[in-house]
């Protein structure tokens, strides 16, 4: 373990990603990428992170960085049949522990777990790297646990500051949905600007509350405010991807997914619009690209219960059984791109690689382990 930018961390690596977990909260970050003599670390790392917080400061907002796995997802304001879980979960919140580091045929693997209190059971985290790809491969292990389940990975990007840096791409859509409610209050000294409950079916017109439209493709845009939208995977996909192109760095990010046990993606826009303690108007050009079963970012109780999307047919929660262990498997990863290069129009999935399509012709051909998924 070494302590990294004020957390302590279990640190795992070969030549193509070097990358730490807090023991807190277990959370991925920072991660840095090898393409090539290019160096790339695309996660965000909470700018409070060698600060003194306030007692009661949730651990979740302590360690701050990367992606993390939440269990349930959400906010959690709301008891659950007697269960009140912290923001995100104990996976996002309690301290794992070291089981192993494994080498062996060009592989490193490193597992930790977490015994769950607030409903008892076991979670394994393995984080594997792969030689050659510049990719990061999770899978988190629920075990013991009986009963409806919210559940998701929460990646933040941080973006380069100028506007529209980054360019998203998604896999095919069934719905696009602005947060049902204002994200942010004023009186809190909160801000948001998308029309809460706007319905719609392209990122690159989203209603905002002045009837303009925003764009959600390119970013950072938007400075000062923060919103939330939710993106329906298609029944006919497959594998979900999510991509961000960066031209002027030199990458793309993409995440990897089975739609089947991470129905959605909660697109988090965060440009300054909390201006509250610790976030102080100061968290900015960071987009939160997270893959979950749930409604919204509400939490436990209200994904399990009946919703506005569980009655269009969209799943929010999952059924664990104390019997059969769920294996949640996701992909991380970074590829080079030229300037040229601006968005990402589908990824082809072959036999250990992918390739990403850009929107003008291009294609990248990288090493990915897609079998990872099972699907």
């Amino acid at each position: 373990m070494k302590k990294i930018l004020g957390q302590k961390s279990f640190v795992v690596r070969n030549r193509n990603v070097d990358a730490a977990v807090t023991e807190l909260g277990g959370h991925l970050g920072p991660v840095t990428f090898s393409l090539g003599k290019q160096k790339v670390a695309p996660f965000s790392v909470a700018p409070w992170w060698d600060e003194k917080l306030p007692a009661g400061t949730p651990a979740l907002l302590r360690a701050l960085r990367g992606d993390f796995f939440c269990l349930p997802f959400g906010g959690n304001g709301k008891a659950w049949r007697g269960e009140q879980h912290p923001p995100h979960g104990e996976t996002a919140n309690s301290k794992w522990k070291f089981e192993s580091l494994r080498r062996k045929s060009g592989e490193v693997c490193l597992e930790l777990s977490l015994k769950t209190k607030v409903r008892a059971g076991r979670v394994s985290k393995r984080i594997r790297l792969v030689n050659g790809h510049s990719v990061v491969y999770q899978e988190h292990v629920v075990s013991g646990m009986e009963g409806s389940m919210s559940l998701g990975h929460h990646a933040m990007l941080k973006f380069p500051d100028r506007e529209g840096a980054g360019r998203l791409s998604t896999s095919k859509v069934a719905l696009g949905q602005v947060f049902v409610e204002p994200v942010e209050d004023p009186a809190q000294r909160g801000y948001s600007v998308l029309k809460p409950g706007a319905v719609f079916d392209d990122l690159e017109t989203v209603p905002d509350i002045t009837g303009a439209t925003a764009d959600l493709t390119r970013y950072p845009a938007r400075r000062g405010f923060e919103d939330i939208v939710m993106l329906v995977a298609h029944p006919s996909v497959k594998i979900g991807w999510n991509a961000v192109a960066f031209p002027e760095e030199g990458y793309v990010w993409f995440a990897l997914r089975d739609p089947r046990v991470l129905a959605s993606t909660v697109l988090w826009i965060s440009n300054g619009g909390r201006h509250y303690a610790p976030w102080n108007g100061r968290h900015v050009n960071v987009m939160g690209v997270e893959d979950v079963t749930a409604w919204f970012h509400y939490g436990l109780a209200q994904s399990a219960e009946a919703n506005p999307l569980s009655a269009l047919g969209c799943p929010t929660h999952r059924e664990l059984s104390a019997e059969k262990p769920l294996s949640v498997r996701y992909v991380m990863g970074v590829a080079p791109i030229g300037k040229r290069f601006e968005r990402v129009a589908d990824i082809r999935f072959g036999d250990g690689t992918i390739t990403l399509e850009g929107e003008a012709g291009e294609s990248v051909k990288v090493p990915v382990d897609v079998k990872f998924l099972g699907v």
